[in-house]
């Protein structure tokens, strides 16, 4: 009963527009000081104290301590020039296709996806040069956001990923080997959004070609050279094993400073203060839910959610890849209506304990858990990419919702293909760590 009514609350409060840290947070500490709901003996200041005590070990972990850095060198490349020049390096490369453009601004954020780690991020950098440049050369404005917006979506598959190292600080999982999973994936799901781009753009004849020259991508390629190494650093330090992720992701700040105020000279000293600030709202954001959703875990851990969960499952006598193709519907359902952080932290403790059911390695699960959340962050009504794209292209939330979809479908393909077959997520984890 108890469990019932914490879901509802908290699913009750978010519907009314409270923000969902304190959707979490507050019907879980309402229910803790509720009486009846622990023994008598629990006395008011012993259970003030559990919650504050959750409060602070939620987010105490320098591993958690890449998040805030990861947001500032995502506002950093943002601003620093990075994202340009590797728009104009991928466009020469790819801009004599059909659909050119389009298939740049995914090569592109799939470069900067090596960065920074956040999907709105990624979509903000490239989004701001390219949605207006697209729409430009004739593509559609709803067209021009719902790529950027799927190309976005990949920031927090391809590594690093701030999804990833929340996953890997909740389950004990190695964050490093979430990462290497996740390359394979990512690649894959970029291939897939480029041919579906090339292709709508060849039906309906979008954008402009550009005749392939060598030159150019010598010349673009020059200017991007400092850009492209920034992924190079932040990878091949954490896949190599030189740094742990929280050191790759303060590896990425700098980076992403040097070359912005000294090699681009686009990022002025006298904007720091407010891009600092301005990532550190957000990267507080994604903190606070992390605090309240650990009190919300530790009740639902008392009042034997996991026993109940484990109970319903037998009962449903389902074989393993049936028992993880429910378990990934049900991840897109809650991707498509919650929050991906929020998602995760309410989400992946539970859901972890299956793993043994559905016979799938931690790390394999991990990663299917992100690409399922992942989607979410490119489909309506609460998908971050898409806002961010559509405040930049100027759209309703309905365009461009019906200009992803095939996106979204071909994603979920993606998606049926690594939870079927583990070795696109696990050879490389494999090869590099065991």
């Amino acid at each position: 009963m108890i469990i019932v009514l914490l879901f509802g609350l908290m699913f009750t409060l978010k519907a009314l527009g409270l923000p969902i840290a304190l959707s979490i947070g507050l019907p879980a500490i309402g229910l803790i000081v509720t009486p009846g709901v622990f023994p008598a003996t629990a006395s008011l200041a012993a259970l003030g104290q559990t919650i504050v005590q959750q409060l602070f070990s939620g987010v105490d972990s320098f591993d958690l301590l890449a998040v805030p850095l990861f947001m500032i060198a995502g506002a950093l490349m943002e601003t620093g020039g990075i994202s340009r020049r590797l728009i104009d390096f991928c466009n020469s490369l790819v801009g004599w296709a059909h659909g050119g453009l389009a298939a740049a601004a995914i090569v592109a954020s799939m470069i900067i996806a090596g960065i920074s780690g956040s999907a709105a991020a990624d979509t903000a950098a490239i989004g701001a040069v390219v949605i207006p440049a697209m729409i430009r050369q004739g593509y559609p404005a709803a067209f021009a956001a719902a790529v950027v917006a799927a190309g976005g979506a990949i920031g927090v598959i391809i590594p690093p990923s701030i999804p990833m190292v929340i996953f890997g600080f909740m389950t004990n999982i190695s964050t490093s080997q979430l990462f290497a999973g996740g390359m394979l994936v990512g690649l894959l799901l970029g291939l897939s959004f480029m041919a579906v781009a090339v292709w709508i753009s060849w039906r309906k004849g979008y954008g402009q070609r550009v005749p392939f020259r060598w030159t150019e991508v010598a010349r673009t390629g020059r200017a991007a050279a400092w850009s492209l190494g920034a992924p190079v650093v932040v990878l091949g330090g954490i896949l190599s094993g030189i740094v742990t992720v929280t050191e790759a992701a303060a590896l990425a700040v700098f980076y992403a400073l040097l070359v912005g105020t000294l090699i681009n000279r686009e990022l002025a000293w006298k904007d720091l203060p407010q891009l600092i600030i301005k990532s550190q709202v957000a990267a507080g954001g994604i903190l606070f839910i992390i605090a309240m959703a650990k009190i919300f875990g530790w009740l639902l851990a008392m009042q034997q959610g996991a026993r109940l969960l484990d109970v319903f499952v037998n009962s449903l006598s389902l074989p393993p890849t049936g028992l993880l193709l429910l378990v990934m519907a049900l991840l897109l359902v809650v991707g498509c209506v919650m929050e991906t952080t929020a998602a995760l932290l309410l989400m992946v403790p539970v859901l972890a304990l299956l793993t043994p059911q559905m016979m799938v390695d931690p790390v394999h699960f991990g990663v299917l858990v992100v690409v399922n959340l992942a989607i979410g962050m490119m489909t309506p009504p609460v998908g971050i990419c898409l806002f961010v794209s559509c405040g930049i292209a100027g759209i309703s939330l309905g365009k461009i919702s019906r200009a992803v979809m095939p996106l979204v479908a071909v994603a979920m393909l993606d998606l049926l293909i690594a939870a079927l077959w583990p070795p696109l997520t696990m050879w490389l984890p494999t090869l590099l760590y065991r």
